[in-house]
């Protein structure tokens, strides 16, 4: 571990200063890279879904891990998306001049050597290596054990790429072990030579990374995710977003996983929503009232409303007003992605003003949570802290950034 550290630090030395275009050469070549080679990371991607099969996984953890031709071609579109980005590096953020005559600028410039540890998404191991490479860093990525073949098979065509461009093989980095303690090692910083961690995954990866890191941390908490449906909403725009909200896909952090929805509709939107649900296989657990008009709803318990199901499940409250939807999310929210279905101007304003969440979304499904629908070309992961990254992480959040100051013979007095 100590020598990939040593090697990545290397690398970011010379990514600090490598030109765009190699830059976007190498993300190129390794999409081409992936593109070509789509037979053996299928077959790899097969090696970790036989075994979470036999190691009974749930449907939607193992949809977590698939790889198909669509979703090799949307890591390829990523790829070549990140390079079609302008270069954060070298940035000039802002610029302004003194009094006195000095011209102060302020540049964005590579965070260093990051460290990404995430669980079962191979996609992310060409999402975090792209932006890391985009924004001038080194990174030594640590996937899961669950999606170890595939994550290599990936991780191959990336080092293919940084080949073609002539950059240091040591710009994007794998942890060569499933072996736990590497995590433990790289959260201590592999004696100095990581700058950041990011975490991507579950509630349990997150919480170690945040209690043994002694590094900074760009924290990715749950995706406890809510839609509040108002008495002014739209019910054939609130039945077709919050369907898709819940069911596209289950296992992703942008998931809906509470609904709520105002008392002053459940007569109209209440039945139609839930069936809409129920029709794509969606368990619905529910208040009492919930439970009064559809007799099929399971009663939802207080566990309920703090758990991100990441599955076909949905809990359901029924509210008095928006005040009530904003102090329920404001208990219970993990502060990643929250969603207002709304006609009036004022509700979603004070929905927007007065819940202190990473994305906040109107009259959308909470599925474009996500850095690729951002525009970004893809994403690390959903930082739901307050410090430097909040929401997608792209390239742009992982860069720092310095002060140029430039005079003409100035002193202090």
């Amino acid at each position: 571990m100590a020598d990939l550290g040593r090697r990545a630090r290397a690398a970011a030395s010379v990514l600090a200063h490598t030109t765009a275009e190699k830059k976007n050469h190498a993300l190129r070549a390794a999409a081409a890279a992936i593109d070509t080679g789509r037979g053996p990371i299928l077959a790899a991607n097969a090696k970790d879904i036989e075994a979470a099969k036999a190691g009974g996984m749930s449907a939607a953890f193992i949809d977590r891990l698939l790889l198909d031709d669509k979703r090799l071609d949307a890591i390829v579109a990523a790829l070549e998306t990140v390079a079609d980005l302008p270069d954060p590096v070298g940035m000039i953020i802002a610029n302004w001049q003194r009094p006195n005559g000095l011209d102060i600028s302020r540049v964005r410039t590579p965070l260093g050597v990051i460290g990404v540890i995430f669980e079962s998404r191979p996609n992310v191991t060409a999402d975090a290596g792209a932006l890391c490479l985009k924004a001038g860093n080194a990174v030594i990525l640590r996937g899961g054990s669950d999606s170890f073949h595939s994550s290599h098979a990936i991780h191959a065509c990336l080092v293919a790429g940084l080949k073609d461009a002539g950059l240091p093989e040591a710009s994007i980095q794998i942890v060569p072990t499933t072996d736990r303690a590497a995590v433990g090692e790289m959260l201590q910083g592999l004696g100095g030579m990581i700058d950041v961690i990011v975490p991507r995954g579950g509630k349990g990866l997150v919480g170690r990374v945040q209690s043994e890191a002694r590094v900074p941390v760009f924290a990715h908490l749950e995706g406890l995710v809510h839609v509040y449906v108002d008495k002014s909403a739209d019910l054939e725009k609130a039945v077709s977003i919050i369907a898709n909200a819940k069911m596209r896909r289950t296992g992703i952090c942008g998931a809906a996983e509470t609904l709520l929805i105002h008392t002053d509709v459940v007569a109209t939107h209440l039945e139609p929503i839930i069936a809409a649900l129920i029709e794509k296989g969606c368990e619905i657990r529910g208040d009492e009232t919930v439970q009064s008009h559809i007799a099929s709803v399971l009663p939802a318990t207080e566990e309920d409303w703090r758990t991100e199901y990441e599955d076909a499940i949905i809990s359901v409250k029924i509210v008095a007003d928006v005040g009530e939807a904003i102090a329920h999310i404001e208990h219970y929210s993990s502060h990643h992605t929250e969603a207002v279905i709304a006609e009036n101007p004022e509700v979603v304003q004070r929905f927007f003003n007065e819940i202190d969440s990473a994305i906040l979304m109107h009259n959308a499904s909470t599925q474009f949570a996500d850095g690729g629908e951002f525009g970004f070309g893809g994403e690390i992961g959903i930082a739901t802290g307050k410090m430097h990254a909040r929401g997608p992480v792209g390239v742009e959040q992982l860069t720092s950034f310095k002060y140029l100051v430039r005079g003409t013979g100035q002193t202090r007095p």
